[in-house]
């Protein structure tokens, strides 16, 4: 499996601007897809973004417009960039990495978002 690691999370009012980073060990981030979780408490965790090796995206619903999913296969590294930050965003989003149907998961990080 592919060891992840996120950063970025953290505590901010609404309407306000956090980017989460992942980077991934190993040499096949390029050919990764790569995509965002996240779980709110008492809830299943849901598909918040997804970039494909040729950098095709995904987005929720509840998150178009708002977020943006990119990747830096040089660093390795995937982003979410997240605008106009709602209450409802709160959560602890996880970093998926999924490569020939193996699925590597980091260990997730906090967003808290005050109204």
């Amino acid at each position: 499996q592919v060891q992840l690691v996120e950063s970025g999370g953290g505590l901010v009012q609404a309407g306000g601007s956090l980017r989460l980073s992942c980077t991934a060990d190993g040499m096949f981030f390029s050919i990764s897809a790569m995509a965002w979780y996240r779980q709110a408490p008492g809830k299943q965790r849901e598909l918040v973004a997804s970039i494909t090796s040729g950098g095709s995206t995904n987005y929720a619903d509840s998150v178009e417009g708002r977020f943006t999913i990119s990747r830096d296969n040089a660093k390795r590294t995937v982003y979410l960039q997240m605008n106009s930050l709602k209450p409802e965003d709160t959560a602890v989003y996880y970093c998926n990495s999924r490569l020939l149907g193996v699925d590597s998961w980091g260990q997730g990080t906090q967003v808290t978002v005050s109204s």
